[in-house]
């Protein structure tokens, strides 16, 4: 797809890490986490021009990053909101008004392989208005009540876990995020509650969302493969 924009969404401050800092400024391999998903997005061919999202009062680092690693895709650094979708909506606003797709990316999922963004694209061009990556659910799932007991078993039949990055035609984004954002946990929910078609396509197990130390220790082995 010609005219792709990426904005990364680095505006989490990673509480469940025990750090002093913003999750995104979390060190992987001796620099921030942000480096490695803002390094790939700028490797890909797929990808003409980067927003990044950056923690409240973090984007001049956020900036330097990107200059560290000579991002020279990267066009804005913005503070993010209060919630994803609102940062998601002030990294969009930066994109430009002739481009045709958002591809929206977690820094939070640092090893992004190059696959992944070729397979959410696709779909872009055959008529979806965005395409997600996702693994099915392998494991039981219960719901449970508040004292812990087992209401149900849930069939998974049909369940995915998401993942980033998600990929939509611009105008389509554009007019998700300009409604109430509500709780939408992605972007898709926002896109399917105006009645976008969006599709889901084979994920990646090393798209590991970091969340704990562990994670992040677990994030380090996978960049060795």
């Amino acid at each position: 797809m010609s005219s792709t924009w990426a904005v990364i969404v680095a505006a989490g401050r990673g509480d469940r890490l025990g750090l002093d800092r913003p999750k995104a400024f979390a060190k992987l391999k001796g620099r921030p986490l942000l480096a490695e998903s803002l390094e790939r997005l700028e490797a890909s061919e797929w990808v003409e021009a980067i927003v990044l999202v950056a923690p409240p009062e973090w984007e001049e680092p956020s900036i330097l990053v990107a200059e560290e690693i000579g991002a020279g895709k990267v066009t804005a650094c913005v503070p993010g909101g209060e919630t994803r979708a609102e940062s998601v909506r002030a990294g969009v606003a930066e994109v430009e008004s002739d481009a045709l797709v958002v591809l929206v990316h977690d820094a939070a999922r640092p090893a992004l392989p190059e696959e992944v963004v070729e397979r959410v694209l696709a779909p872009l061009g055959q008529g979806w208005d965005g395409a997600i990556p996702a693994l099915p659910v392998a494991d039981t799932l219960k719901r449970a009540a508040e004292d812990g007991s087992v209401v149900e078993t849930v069939d998974r039949a049909g369940l995915h876990a998401v993942q980033t990055p998600q990929a939509f035609l611009a105008p389509v984004l554009r007019e998700a995020l300009a409604g109430d954002l509500g709780d939408a946990s992605d972007c898709a929910t926002l896109v399917e509650r105006r009645g976008g078609r969006v599709r889901v396509v084979e994920g990646d197990r090393r798209l590991l969302k970091v969340t704990t130390q562990a994670d992040l220790a677990f994030v380090e082995t996978l960049l060795d493969e």
